[in-house]
């Protein structure tokens, strides 16, 4: 079971996708005091995946500030250049997201 936290407008997709995958489950966050809150009471987070566009610059930064070794962050483009901490995914549909967070995940990429 992976449980993903995603930040941002977009996390509703993300949380349709997931409905249908038994073997993931998804939080939903829309900004960056949202985000904390949920990662300080549920420790079994595995990921966090930003989809607040140009926002995930400061939600990483609150995210990584609050706890440093937490979970591994990802964020699609978005045209903003990378974000010191967070590890890149391909512009892709959710259904692909997901599948790119679980590979990072189990060491397959």
């Amino acid at each position: 079971m992976i449980t993903l936290l995603a930040v941002g407008g977009s996390a509703a997709e993300i949380l349709d996708v997931a409905a249908g995958h038994p073997s993931v489950e998804v939080l939903t966050a829309l900004g960056a005091e949202d985000a904390l809150e949920k990662l300080a009471r549920n420790r079994r987070i595995d990921a966090v995946l930003l989809l607040a566009g140009g926002a995930n610059r400061e939600i990483a930064a609150a995210i990584r500030e609050e706890d440093p070794t937490g979970p591994p962050l990802f964020a699609p483009p978005t045209g903003a250049g990378p974000i010191p901490g967070v590890r890149p995914l391909p512009e892709a549909d959710p259904e692909e997201l997901l599948a790119e967070i679980g590979r990072h995940l189990s060491g397959g990429a």
